[in-house]
C-alpha cells in the first residue's frame, strides 16, 4: 500500500492514494485534492454521482488512520471552487480532526485565507522545513529540496504488443519531489523522465519504483 524511500536525507512513505508520510516530521503531505470539483461538475450538467464527494473524505480518513500523524499539510488546490454545498461538509470534517491542518495556497484555492483560518486550517504561501521547502508549484530553489504538487504527474508505460497504460506517479527530479494528485477527478499530465529521475508509479493499490 505504501513504499518507503529516502530523499534529501529524509524518509518518506509514498501511499497509493497519492499521500506521502514524512517520517521525521510525523506529517502527511498531499496535493491537489480538489474538493468540491464533483459538485462543480454536477452544477454544470455533468453526471457525477453524489457519492463521489464521500470518496475523498474516505481516502483522507484512511491515510490519517494508517499513519496516525501529528499534522496534515495540503500542498495546494485543496478546494476547487468558491464556497458551495461541499464546503459545509469540508468544514464539518475539519472540526472533527484532532491533528494540525495547514494549506499551502494553490492556484485553485480561491476561497480567502481568512475563511480557512477561521475553521482551523492554517495557511501559507510556502513552508520552509530546514533544507526542504514545500510549495504548490514545483520550483528550482538553490540549496533546497522542493516538495510540490500542481502537475498531477503520470507516466506512460508500454505493455505487450501495442498496449499502453498511463499511471499516476510520484516524480523525483533534480530539484525535488512532485506528489501524485490525491483527488479522483483531477486528470493527469504525462511527464517524460530524464536520466537520474526516479519514478514511483501507483499501480492499483501499490506504489512501485520503475527502473
Amino acid at each position: 500500500m505504501y513504499l518507503t524511500i529516502s530523499l534529501a536525507q529524509q524518509t518518506f512513505q509514498l501511499h497509493s492514494s497519492g499521500a506521502a508520510y514524512w517520517v521525521e516530521q510525523d506529517t502527511i503531505l498531499l496535493a491537489d485534492v480538489h474538493l468540491g470539483k464533483s459538485a462543480h461538475f454536477r452544477k454544470n450538467g455533468m453526471a457525477i454521482p453524489a457519492s463521489a464527494d464521500d470518496m475523498e473524505y474516505d481516502k483522507l480518513n484512511e491515510v490519517i488512520e494508517l499513519f496516525n500523524p501529528s499534522r496534515l499539510w495540503f500542498l495546494g488546490d485543496l478546494f476547487h471552487s468558491y464556497i458551495n454545498a461541499e464546503w459545509h461538509f469540508f468544514e464539518q470534517w475539519v472540526r472533527s480532526q484532532t491533528i494540525e491542518l495547514a494549506l499551502i495556497m494553490g492556484n485553485h484555492d480561491v476561497i480567502g485565507k481568512e475563511i480557512f483560518e477561521k475553521i482551523g486550517v492554517k495557511t501559507y504561501e510556502q513552508l520552509h522545513m530546514g533544507d526542504v521547502i514545500l510549495t504548490h508549484h514545483p520550483q528550482e530553489i538553490s540549496g533546497k529540496f522542493n516538495i510540490a504538487g500542481h502537475v498531477h504527474p503520470s507516466i506512460k508505460m508500454k505493455g505487450v504488443g501495442r498496449q499502453r497504460v498511463k499511471l499516476p506517479c510520484f516524480f523525483n527530479n533534480e530539484f525535488g519531489l512532485i506528489l501524485a494528485a490525491f483527488g479522483d477527478f483531477t486528470g493527469t499530465y504525462t511527464l517524460k523522465p530524464k536520466k537520474g529521475n526516479r519514478i514511483f508509479a501507483i499501480v492499483e493499490q501499490e506504489v512501485m519504483e520503475l527502473h
